[in-house]
């Protein structure tokens, strides 16, 4: 319950002119006279201020206290901002609308605006990752649960670090290759400890992208060839292979955030070569030459394994049908997805 009716009433002030004193729209004014619109905290002040009252006096507290819960993931570029909204860990959280939006569906809101809480926030799952291919998981999931999966493009340690935080449900990295095999294990328990779990997402070829005009054959031709490379960004694993195979001291004069913008930047001319995974460089019909097969693992914090909408992601990946389609993209490989293990002690 609230009194902003009777108290607006009692100043014989009319809904718009209680809007241009509170600074909100008098659409607003009506929605929360009838208690269809919870204001955020801002609107709740401003309106507490013209009436000379406390919030408190003002709106029901638990309704108020509720608002108050929501707070941004990480903070928008600018004012207004549009964001998602999801519940991770008991905490509603606010996600500032990202470049990857049609991955992820229609804004819940706007900041700053007297928006409705979303209803989506607990049927929403956070991923952070940076599989080129996460667009098709989050369509399966949406088909097979009607809830939204949310995609951050993040590198295997950025996306880690926002588990880590608690932002996200999940966090996908692939250090693990043939050759260091335990590496995305060793990664989170170093980075996170004990108590974690990793499902097996993929397993795709990395290697490196050039543009059609390269005359080299191989990925040590290219390497040797005198080409313009794209870099790519500390902390990633792709970083990793394009320091085996050049140099970590080889000075790059584009870094690219994700594996996408590596084939964008080559296909733009900006570059002739830059390490990234077989999908994209397809997709921008350019040469792929592969160096090495790696393992894309989600990883979850082993205490949340039976939250529905976990739950569902790793029903999902154990499918069938699932693997089936990931199967027919370009240098991926299925064989053991859906393998689940536990991060231990060494």
């Amino acid at each position: 319950m609230n009194s902003v009716r009777q108290r607006r009433l009692q100043r014989g002030w009319s809904q718009a002119e209680l809007a241009e004193r509170a600074g909100i729209s008098r659409a607003a004014v009506s929605a929360i006279e009838v208690e269809r619109l919870v204001p955020a905290v801002t609107a709740a002040l401003s309106l507490a201020r013209v009436f000379s009252c406390s919030v408190e006096e003002l709106f029901d507290e638990q309704a108020v206290s509720r608002d108050a819960q929501t707070s941004w993931a990480f903070l928008p570029p600018t004012e207004p901002w549009r964001f998602w909204e999801a519940e991770v860990s008991g905490r509603r959280w606010r996600f500032p609308a990202e470049r990857t939006g049609e991955l992820n569906g229609f804004h819940d809101g706007v900041s700053g605006s007297p928006d409705v809480p979303s209803t989506l926030a607990q049927e929403t799952l956070v991923v952070a990752g940076c599989d080129p291919a996460a667009g098709l998981l989050a369509q399966e999931y949406y088909r097979r649960t009607g809830w939204r999966m949310l995609i951050l493009q993040r590198n295997s340690t950025q996306s880690l670090e926002l588990l880590k935080q608690g932002l996200v449900h999940v966090a996908g990295l692939h250090f693990s290759n043939s050759e260091h095999a335990s590496d995305n294990e060793r990664t989170v328990r170093e980075m996170l400890g004990t108590g974690y779990l990793l499902l097996r997402a993929a397993e795709w070829q990395e290697g490196i992208a050039a543009g059609r005009h390269v005359s080299a054959k191989t990925a040590s031709g290219a390497v040797r060839a005198q080409l313009r490379w794209v870099g790519r960004a500390a902390g990633s694993a792709a970083r990793r292979c394009q320091d085996e195979l050049l140099s970590p001291k080889y000075r790059m004069r584009y870094v690219a955030p994700d594996h996408r913008s590596v084939a964008e930047s080559i296909r733009a001319g900006w570059a002739d070569a830059g390490v990234c995974v077989q999908l994209v460089c397809e997709e921008a019909g350019l040469q792929f030459f592969p160096v090495q097969q790696e393992a894309y693992d989600l990883c979850f914090a082993q205490k949340h394994e039976q939250d529905p909408r976990i739950r569902a992601l790793i029903a999902l990946i154990q499918a069938a049908n699932y693997r089936s389609l990931l199967g027919d993209l370009p240098g991926y490989a299925t064989e053991r997805v859906g393998g689940l293990e536990t991060v231990g002690s060494e």
